[in-house]
C-alpha cells in the first residue's frame, strides 16, 4: 500500500484527501537451456507478470449524498468529496489563509491490471572465430483498466461566504463507463555475430526486426476523428483500426573494440545502433492533458460507453438536487491514422586508458536521436489568434448526445530529441585499502516534446500546436553539468591483538554536484487566444533580477501577458481583440538552481563466523546540512506568472517567486530522495 501525500499530482496538502494506491506485482519465469553440442547452446524462457494498482481518493468510503450533496456519482468507486476549490484565496497569493482546496485530485479514481505473456527462444552457436546468436520474441499485453478522472466533480467557490453559503461560482463533472480492455501483439526477431578478426581487434554486428501490433480494444470502443464526419468508431466508416501498422522496424546494430597497442592498457570501443520503442498503452487510455478532462481516444463521446462532460451547475447547493447537468460531448481525442513506431539512434566512441596499475582513465563520447517521437497537438486551435479566435471546427456536430468541439487532441508521432555528452571518469582502485572514482559528465538534452504525457506544461502539447517545431529547446530532463565523486577507505587494524575491536572498519564518501533543469512559466489563463490556458509569457526584463535567494528566485516583472490589456482588469477577458499573440518566452529557457550533497558513511564488520558477519553501519545524508531547494517547478509541476498578481497597466507579473520546497519533498519522497537536512542512520546488517 501507497501513498501521494504533499499534494504530489495526487493528493492534497490537507488530510484526509490522500491518494491511497494499493500495489500488487505477481511473476512467473520459466527457463529451459539445452546444451545441444559443445558449441551450440538453446535457451527457452517463458514469463508471465501482471502489474496491479490503483488511485483511490483516502475518503473514498464517503458517500457525498449522504449529507445531501449529490454530484451525479453512480456508485461507490466515485465516493469521496468534490474537488472544491475557494478562488478568493487560490487566486490571491497575498492572502494569508492556509486553505484553498478540499477534496483529492481530479484525477482520482482511477485503476488498472496489466498482464504480460512473454515466450524468448535464444540460440548461440561458436563457429570457428564467429560467435552467433539468433532469437524470436513474442509479447501479448492486455490492460485492464478504468479512468473515472473528474467524476467527483470540481466546484469553485467565489469567497468562504459563498462556499459556507453553498453559492456555486462554476464547476465542472463526468460521466461513464470508463471500464476499457486494451491488448497488444507484438513480436521480435534478431540475429547477431561476435567476430574476433584478431586478438585484439573484435567487430559486433547485429540486426533486429521489430513488428508493434497495433493496440484494440476489446470491444472496439476506440473512436477517431475525420474532419468530413466527426468522431468515427472503430470498425465503421472504413476505420479498422485506430492506426494503420509499421511494418518497416528494422533495426541494424554494429560496434567494435580495439585494444590499440595489444597490452590491454588501451582500448577503443565504438558502436551504433537503430532501437525501436515498445510503446506504453498510457497514450491512447491514461492521458492526463491540461486542456480537457478526456483521456484518450478510448474515452469519446461515441458508441457503447460514451464518456460525457458538463459544465453546468447549479446556482446553489440544495440537498438532495442535482449539482450538474447538461451531460454532452466538449472535446475529442483522436490518433494519427499514420503513427509510426518511434526509434532512437544510440551511438558512443569511448577511450579506456590505464595510466599506472589499478588507476584507468576512460574518456567518450555519447549521443542519440530520436525519430518519430510521441506526442500530442491540438488540431482545433486557431493558428493565428491575432486574426481569429475561432475555432476550426467548432459548432460541429459531434455525435448523437450533441455537443460540439473545442478541443480536439490528436495522438502522433512527429517529436524528436538529440543528446550529445563528453563523459569522463578517473578510477583509482585499492591501494592499501584505499579506492576512489571520479566522473563529470558535460550534456545537452534537446527535443520537440519531452515526454508523450502533458505531465507538466509543454512537455508535450505545443504552446502553438500549428507551430510545434518551435518547441525544440532543451529537454524537461537536460542537465548540463554532473560530477559525482567516491572514496572508500578500509581502515588498517591499530592494534593487531585486538583484531575484532580495531579491524573491519572502513569509511566512505560521495559527493555529488550538478547544474539545474530547465523549466517553463505559464500564465493560466487564456491570454494568447489559443484557448488552451497555459500560455508562455512575453519575456520582457531580467527573470534574475533579484537577490538569487530562495526568497526572490525570479522575477515575476519579467514575464508580461502576451495581449495588450485595455485596463478594466487583469484577466483574459481585459485583453484588446486582436492583441493576442504566442509569448516571445521560449520553452524551457529558465534554468532551476543546481544540487551539492555529501554523504558519509562508517562501516565495522565483524566475523561471527567464516560464513557469517554482521555489520554495525553510521549513514549520514547531507553530511554538511547544505540548503538545497527543487525546481520551482515542484511541488505543484508548474510555475504561474500570476502567482504574485498582474500589473492591470503594464500586465507584467508582480513579484519575486520563492522557491518552497527541497528536491525529496517535492517529489513526494521525503525520506528517499536527496536534498534534504542532515540525517543519520544506524543499522545492523547480517551477511550469510
Amino acid at each position: 500500500m501507497r501513498s501521494f501525500p504533499l499534494a504530489i499530482l495526487g493528493g492534497n496538502i490537507l488530510p484526509g484527501y490522500n491518494t491511497v494506491t494499493p500495489t500488487r506485482v505477481q511473476l512467473v519465469s520459466i527457463s529451459y537451456l539445452k546444451i545441444l553440442s559443445p558449441t551450440k547452446v538453446n535457451e527457452a524462457r517463458f514469463g508471465f507478470n501482471r502489474f496491479t494498482e490503483s488511485f483511490s481518493p483516502e475518503d473514498q468510503s464517503f458517500d457525498p449524498k449522504s449529507i445531501g450533496l449529490n454530484n451525479n456519482v453512480q456508485g461507490p468507486q466515485d465516493f469521496g468529496l468534490p474537488f472544491i476549490n475557494i478562488e478568493q484565496f487560490s487566486n490571491n497569493p497575498n492572502q494569508d489563509f492556509p486553505i484553498a482546496s478540499i477534496g483529492s485530485t481530479l484525477s482520482d479514481p482511477r485503476g488498472r491490471v496489466d498482464t504480460n505473456w512473454q515466450f524468448i527462444d535464444n540460440f548461440s552457436w561458436k563457429l570457428g572465430s564467429n560467435d552467433l546468436k539468433l532469437g524470436f520474441e513474442f509479447r501479448r499485453t492486455f490492460v485492464n483498466g478504468f479512468f473515472d478522472a473528474g467524476y467527483r466533480g470540481e466546484l469553485n467557490f467565489a469567497t468562504l461566504e459563498d462556499f459556507l453559503q453553498g453559492n456555486i461560482d462554476s464547476g465542472r463533472s463526468a460521466e461513464g463507463d470508463s471500464r476499457r480492455g486494451t491488448f497488444q501483439n507484438s513480436y521480435g526477431a534478431y540475429l547477431q555475430d561476435s567476430l574476433k578478426l584478431s586478438r585484439r581487434f573484435t567487430l559486433n554486428l547485429g540486426l533486429r526486426y521489430d513488428y508493434f501490433g497495433v493496440i484494440n480494444e476489446e470491444y472496439g470502443r476506440f473512436s477517431d476523428f475525420e474532419p468530413s464526419i466527426g468522431l468515427v468508431l472503430e470498425g465503421t466508416h472504413g476505420l479498422n483500426s485506430l492506426y494503420h501498422p509499421d511494418y518497416n522496424n528494422f533495426a541494424p546494430r554494429i560496434g567494435f573494440a580495439w585494444d590499440v597497442t595489444g597490452k590491454s592498457k588501451t582500448v577503443l570501443r565504438a558502436d551504433w545502433g537503430v532501437f525501436y520503442d515498445q510503446f506504453s498503452q498510457d497514450f491512447f487510455v491514461g492521458q492526463l492533458p491540461f486542456n480537457t478532462f478526456n483521456p484518450g481516444p478510448a474515452y469519446n463521446a461515441i458508441g457503447p460507453s460514451p464518456i460525457l462532460f458538463s459544465f453546468t451547475t447549479a446556482p446553489k447547493i440544495v440537498a438532495g438536487a442535482p449539482i450538474f447537468s447538461d451531460y454532452s460531448a466538449s472535446d475529442a481525442f483522436t490518433v494519427d491514422q499514420h503513427l509510426r513506431t518511434p526509434y532512437v539512434q544510440n551511438f558512443n566512441l569511448n577511450l579506456q586508458q590505464e595510466i599506472a596499475r589499478n588507476v584507468i582513465f576512460e574518456i567518450g563520447y555519447v549521443g542519440s536521436h530520436g525519430t518519430k517521437l510521441f506526442r500530442y497537438r491540438d488540431i482545433n486551435q486557431p493558428p493565428d489568434p491575432a486574426v481569429s479566435t475561432n475555432r476550426v471546427y467548432n459548432n460541429f456536430p459531434l455525435t448523437p448526445q450533441g455537443g460540439t468541439f473545442f478541443y480536439i487532441n490528436q495522438i502522433e508521432t512527429t517529436a524528436d530529441s538529440n543528446y550529445n555528452a563528453l563523459q569522463t571518469s578517473l578510477t583509482f582502485r585499492d591501494f592499501h585499502g584505499f579506492s576512489t572514482s571520479m566522473n563529470y559528465t558535460w550534456s545537452h538534452s534537446l527535443d520537440t516534446a519531452s515526454d508523450g504525457q502533458d505531465y507538466v506544461p509543454n512537455a508535450t502539447q505545443p504552446d502553438n500546436s500549428a507551430r510545434p517545431d518551435q518547441e525544440y529547446a532543451s529537454s524537461n530532463f537536460d542537465v548540463r553539468h554532473r560530477f559525482v565523486w567516491s572514496a572508500s577507505y578500509d581502515i588498517p587494524a591499530l592494534d593487531k591483538d585486538h583484531q575484532k575491536l580495531t579491524g573491519g572498519w572502513q569509511v566512505n564518501g560521495i559527493l555529488t554536484v550538478r547544474s539545474g533543469s530547465p523549466f517553463n512559466v505559464t500564465f493560466f489563463d487564456d491570454y494568447n487566444g489559443s484557448g488552451e490556458f497555459f500560455d508562455r509569457p512575453d519575456l520582457v526584463g531580467n527573470p534574475y533580477a533579484g537577490t538569487h535567494t530562495p526568497d526572490d528566485f525570479l522575477n515575476l516583472s519579467a514575464f508580461q501577458v502576451p495581449c495588450t490589456l485595455d485596463g478594466s482588469g487583469t484577466s483574459a477577458s481585459s485583453c484588446v481583440p486582436g492583441t493576442q499573440h504566442f509569448g516571445s518566452l521560449g520553452r524551457n529557457s529558465l534554468i532551476g538552481p543546481g544540487y551539492w550533497d555529501f554523504d558519509a558513511s562508517l562501516f565495522k564488520t565483524v566475523a561471527v563466523t567464516e560464513a557469517v558477519k554482521l555489520q554495525f553501519r553510521a549513514e549520514i545524508f547531507n553530511l554538511f546540512n547544505h540548503p538545497t531547494f527543487a525546481s520551482p517547478l515542484l511541488p505543484g509541476f508548474s510555475v504561474n506568472a500570476a502567482s504574485g498578481g498582474i500589473n492591470p497597466a503594464t500586465g507584467r507579473g508582480e513579484g519575486f517567486l520563492p522557491l518552497v520546497v527541497t528536491p525529496d519533498v517535492g517529489i513526494g519522497n521525503p525520506f528517499l530522495g536527496g536534498g534534504g537536512p542532515r540525517n543519520i542512520q544506524l543499522s545492523l546488517k547480517l551477511v550469510f
